[in-house]
């Protein structure tokens, strides 16, 4: 049965609507949760780097923030399905 003979156009809108908000939401929250898990050891490798050497701490500083770009990703495809 197709979703046009259950729900009104409203009622349909409203459902994508509710469904691109949920995909949105996905998109942010399971970049996050990736990138934590991954830059769990990346963190605690560049403490342990930059302990011993201080010249580490930029390349360190690095390696850390890489994996946030991943969830700058995800943002961008949330505001996409959002609003476009």
């Amino acid at each position: 049965m197709a979703i046009e003979t259950l729900f009104s156009d409203v009622g349909a809108q409203a459902l994508g609507s509710g469904l691109a908000a949920i995909g949105a939401g996905l998109a942010v929250g399971l970049a996050g949760i990736g990138t934590g898990v991954g830059e769990q050891g990346i963190g605690a490798a560049a403490v342990g780097a930059t302990a011993e050497d201080r010249g580490m701490f930029g390349l360190a500083l690095l390696f850390t923030v890489l994996p946030e770009t991943v969830v700058i990703f995800g943002l961008v495809i949330a505001l996409l399905i959002m609003f476009i």
